[in-house]
């Protein structure tokens, strides 16, 4: 059986590859990726079940890398947890806005990380 893929961008080294390994820990494959640019074109090319999205340090590009993602026919669907510190609310906002499922902090993205999984990919 083929293991569920995630995609996850991220440029910061904590909480990124620590998140690699737990979504890898709960049985996930995991695809990483540091160019906002290029995540509609990777979520089409691989398919995957869920997108994470650190917010930082190219805040304006990942929430337009998010909008495009949701305008995206093929890729509309994706449920996307966005991740920011606590810091930045209007950064939380504009992800919000661009279409995010679930906006977190980056402080409790490991210690909530099931819970926060199992929440995005909830199907009502």
């Amino acid at each position: 059986m083929t293991r569920p893929l995630t995609l996850l961008l991220y440029e910061k080294l904590m909480p990124g590859s620590a998140l690699v390994t737990r979504l890898e820990d709960r049985g996930y494959r995991v695809l990483s990726i540091s160019d906002p640019a290029l995540l509609v074109e990777k979520a089409e090319a691989e398919t995957p079940i869920l997108v994470i999205v650190d917010l930082e340090p190219k805040q304006a590009q990942t929430c337009e890398a998010i909008a495009r993602l949701r305008n995206h026919a093929t890729t509309a669907h994706l449920p996307v947890i966005a991740i920011a510190s606590a810091a930045h609310a209007s950064l939380q906002e504009a992800a919000r806005g661009a279409g995010a499922t679930l906006v977190v902090h980056d402080n409790t993205i490991l210690q909530h990380l099931a819970h926060f999984l199992e929440q995005a990919l909830r199907v009502d």
